[in-house]
Order: C-alpha cells, then sequence, then structure tokens
C-alpha cells in the first residue's frame, strides 16, 4: 500500500456518506422520471438548494448521476437500483449500512471494552431500523437466492425450515423452484409482517407458512426434509451456535439436509477481508458474535450429529459459504 492508497482508504465514508444521504433523502427516484435542476428538485424533496447542489455534484462525481448544463438526471445504473420504483431497489440494505454507521465510528471504544456500543438493535423495535435490516437481507438474499436455488439440489425434499429466514426471500426461491416443495419461515414475531408480505407478492402464501419464536428458547418444529440457516450464526457466540445447530439438526428427518450459509474464515482468520470485517461489525453490535472458519462451523456441525459435513462448491460473493450436512 501506498500513501495516496492509504488516506484514500482513510476517507473512503465521504462517498458512502454521500450515497446514504442521496438515498435517504431520494433523490434518485424523481431523477429517473425527468432531467431536474436544483432548485427543481429541492422543492420536491423539501430541502436546501444550496446543500443539494453539493450534494448532486458529488453524487455525479461518483458516477451515480449525469450533469448537463444545470441539469441532473439517474444514470441507467443508479436509476435500476437506487429508485424506490423500481423492482431491484437496493435501498434498503444501504440504509441499513446508514444505520450502524455510528456504531462503527465508536470501534475503538468497543475494542477497548469488548462489549457492543451500538445502543439500537438493527432489527429491534425502531421501525425504520427494523424495515431497513428486513428488507435490506431481502435485498441481498435476491441476489443471490434465484442462482442458489439452481444450484442446490433439493430434488425428493418436501418439507423445508428457514431458520431466521426474515422476510423469506430464501424459501421463496426454493419452492419456485421445487414445485413439491412447501416451507416455513420461523422467525421473531416482529419479522411475521415483512414476512407475510413478501411471500404473498410471490402467490406463495398457500406453501409457505410463518412460524413466530424465539431460537435459543423456544421449539422450531420437527419433520422437515431440510433446514436452511443464512447468515444467523455470526450474531451469536460459540455456545449459542452449537446449540442453534443442534437443534436444527433434531428438527430434521433421518436423511434430511442441514445447509448453513455464513461468511466464512480461513483457519487464519485474516481472510477474506469480508469475513474478517465483519467480526469487526459483531463486536460493535452483539454481545458474543463473530464470523466463524471453516473447521470451526464443521466441528460444530459434527457434534450436532451430522454427516458428510462439507463445504458445497459454490462460489459466492464476499466471502461467503454453504456448509452442509446430513442426518
Amino acid at each position: 500500500m501506498i500513501v495516496s492508497e492509504l488516506l484514500q482508504l482513510s476517507g473512503s465514508y465521504w462517498s458512502a456518506c454521500a450515497l446514504h444521504a442521496g438515498v435517504k433523502l431520494d433523490v434518485f427516484t424523481s431523477l429517473v422520471e425527468a432531467p431536474m435542476t436544483v432548485p427543481e428538485l429541492a422543492r420536491i424533496i423539501k430541502v436546501d438548494q444550496r446543500g443539494l447542489a453539493m450534494l448532486l455534484n458529488a453524487l455525479t462525481a461518483l458516477e451515480l448521476l449525469e450533469k448537463n448544463g444545470e441539469c441532473f438526471s439517474a444514470t441507467t445504473f443508479s436509476g435500476e437500483y437506487l429508485s424506490r420504483k423500481s423492482p431491484a431497489y437496493m435501498g434498503h440494505i444501504i440504509m441499513h449500512h446508514h444505520y450502524i454507521m455510528e456504531g462503527w465510528s465508536k470501534l475503538d471504544e468497543a475494542v477497548q471494552s469488548g462489549v457492543p456500543v451500538r445502543t439500537r438493535s438493527s432489527h429491534g423495535t425502531d421501525g425504520a431500523q427494523r424495515e431497513s435490516f428486513l428488507m435490506g437481507m431481502f435485498n441481498l438474499a435476491s441476489l443471490l437466492a434465484p442462482r442458489l436455488a439452481e444450484e442446490i439440489d433439493l430434488r425428493g425434499r418436501y418439507r423445508l425450515l428457514d431458520l431466521a429466514g426474515g422476510p423469506g426471500t430464501y424459501a421463496i426461491h426454493f419452492c419456485k423452484k421445487n414445485p413439491k416443495l412447501t416451507a416455513v419461515i420461523y422467525d421473531l414475531p416482529t419479522t411475521r409482517p415483512f414476512a407475510e408480505q413478501t411471500v404473498e407478492r410471490f402467490a406463495l402464501s398457500d406453501r409457505i407458512a410463518f412460524s413466530e419464536g424465539d431460537i435459543i428458547d423456544d421449539p422450531i418444529g420437527s419433520g422437515f426434509d431440510v433446514v436452511w440457516i443464512s447468515h444467523l450464526l455470526h450474531s451469536e457466540g460459540p455456545e449459542a451456535c452449537a446449540a442453534i445447530v443442534a437443534k436444527a439438526a433434531a428438527a430434521l428427518n433421518d436423511g434430511g439436509l442441514l445447509l448453513i450459509q455464513e461468511f466464512i474464515l480461513e483457519n487464519s482468520r485474516v481472510a477474506p477481508l469480508q469475513p474478517a470485517l465483519f467480526s469487526l461489525n459483531m463486536l460493535i453490535g452483539t454481545p458474543s458474535g463473530q464470523a466463524y472458519s471453516q473447521t470451526e462451523l464443521r466441528d460444530i456441525m459434527t457434534k450436532a450429529g451430522l454427516q458428510d459435513v462439507r463445504l458445497l462448491p459454490i462460489q459466492i460473493p464476499n466471502g461467503a459459504g454453504i456448509m452442509t450436512g446430513v442426518r
């Protein structure tokens, strides 16, 4: 690394903040419909003209807007992913990143104390934060779930449990790919409205049900051919992870399949970058969460009585992978 790269890394949050502001103020939706001047857009989104001009110029420098004379317009890319009217809208996960940024600014305090510094849960009682978290997970899963449903063979399996399934994105796409499959989304009661709305949007309410409860303390059901756990274990410490995996394994029929998608570290714990950074995100926001290595996940699954435990040969962005085991 050279000094210029070091400085760029240090100030990279400026670009992120500009993007977050653009999404929070919803500048992209209006600029998809027609090019606008600063005064025209300022009247629509009710902001100061001077501040908006600076923001739009910065977003243009980031290649998220185009400027022609005094008029700004969305690019093809930002129109697809940053307009609220687009089915590919990614603003929810961007707003989730915005809400957790305050905690990241206190990372040094978390390292010093070893305890969380994030004051509010990402999916707790605050409506806006809960929506950004749950629908942000929908944003991310929507990019991956259709491809994973194609690559993971669930033929001959009829009942799936999507454990901590949030809005149920994976359950939806597994059911779309496998017409004989039914599913249960299991998550906290606050998740139910988002899950049921999302399932209804895909016209799968007759095949996908919602069951509410606490994964650690409450029963999760039984008689499943598949249990899918996506990005849950990193929020818990090793003992809780072992308990969750054991409970999931017990919910399977004999021959049933457990699938765990996680950010997976190499055994050295210094790569890939995304899981290494994600451990810090868990330090900031949870009492004992962390990213786990492939060996750690394999040990947890084996101790739960699963056999043929292995990493599926599926390439997933950002250091994620899928471990599988059979009861």
